[in-house]
């Protein structure tokens, strides 16, 4: 795993060969760095997951990236076009999804593309080709003319990613595509999300679900306050751990406090809490610290149900590597992120 990863060179050494290069981008809200410094080496072809918590700097980085904030310092190029130099390039190699639909309810899927489509001086008949095309391949051909206020959240998320593929760009940059939707829908998106990696595009995802960019990404960089603290493959990731976790099963639930208070002690990090089943989970750097912490748990009147030493979980890698559970930062930076 590339914990230290650093572009070398100087600016403009990204080159045409790399989706996204971008060397110290840093970023201030009202005096507070949101972005810190970060670098990326994105390849062409795959999905490039960004991983961190609300606030960490993920959204910030991708509007950067996408020419919607400006960069206060360092570089950028993608596919080797300098993103603050030509912004009205960049616009046309990159399609840009959040996790906030930017589709009109008042008009229905149709019209929403053919919108979409005219905007992009598209001329009518081929955009509404379009529109039919991209309606069919995001399983909306039948609601394509229904208004969008009538839509799922998932429907509304598979339209705005149509959406942003009416000038089929290269280079997708989905921001948090499955916030809030159920699983079943959230299971549909990354079908999609596979299907458009299948037909060439690279994606840039940035997600808070560990699942999410343990299923999708190639690669991953993990974000933390601003600043990038590992960079890897999720197996490389999840090595880092170590190569047991132990998993906990407590028979009274409002013991868990307790018991996390108790592994913090032994093992000297926090570990992932889920009181509602009763359930702990950290990692171990060595497999003999499991017995101390069962010493430590009985010794403190703690019961527990069942215990497990298994392969660890990006859940445990992102606590091994910030030190603290992927949960969310109530910080400026998570305002300023969901503007």
């Amino acid at each position: 795993m590339d914990t230290t990863r650093r572009p070398s060179g100087r600016p403009g050494t990204g080159g045409a060969d790399l989706a996204v290069y971008a060397e110290g981008l840093v970023k201030s809200f009202g005096g507070q760095r949101a972005v810190d410094g970060i670098d990326l080496v994105i390849p062409t072809g795959g999905v490039f997951g960004v991983l961190g918590p609300n606030g960490a700097g993920k959204t910030t980085t991708l509007r950067m990236l996408a020419t919607l904030l400006r960069i206060d310092a360092g570089h950028a190029e993608i596919f080797g076009v300098d993103v603050a130099r030509q912004p009205h390039v960049i616009r046309q190699l990159v399609g840009v999804t959040g996790q906030y639909a930017s589709v009109d309810e008042n008009l229905t899927a149709r019209e929403n593309l053919w919108l979409f489509a005219r905007l992009h001086g598209i001329r009518s008949a081929r955009g509404k080709k379009l529109a039919v095309d991209l309606l069919d391949r995001f399983g909306l051909g039948d609601a394509a003319d229904k208004t969008i206020a009538k839509f799922s959240g998932g429907m509304r998320r598979r339209l705005d990613l149509a959406a942003s593929l009416i000038t089929t760009p290269p280079l997708i940059f989905l921001d948090e595509p499955t916030t809030g939707l159920d699983p079943h829908t959230r299971g549909q998106m990354w079908d999609t999300i596979r299907g458009l990696v299948a037909d060439g595009c690279t994606v840039l995802l940035t997600t808070q679900y560990l699942d999410e960019a343990d299923q999708l990404a190639d690669r991953i960089a993990v974000i933390d306050h601003g600043r990038k603290v590992a960079e890897g493959t999720p197996e490389e990731l999840k090595a880092a751990v170590g190569d047991t976790s132990l998993k906990l099963v407590l028979a009274e639930p409002e013991q868990t406090g307790a018991a996390g208070d108790v592994i913090r002690r032994v093992l000297g990090i926090d570990p992932i809490l889920s009181p509602e089943r009763s359930r702990l989970q950290a990692p171990l750097k060595q497999a003999d610290l499991a017995a101390e912490v069962l010493v430590a748990l009985r010794d403190a009147g703690i019961r527990v149900a069942s215990v497990s030493v298994e392969a660890p979980s990006l859940d445990e890698a992102f606590l091994t590597l910030t030190g603290h559970p992927a949960e969310s930062q109530d910080d400026e930076s998570t305002k300023e992120e969901r503007r």
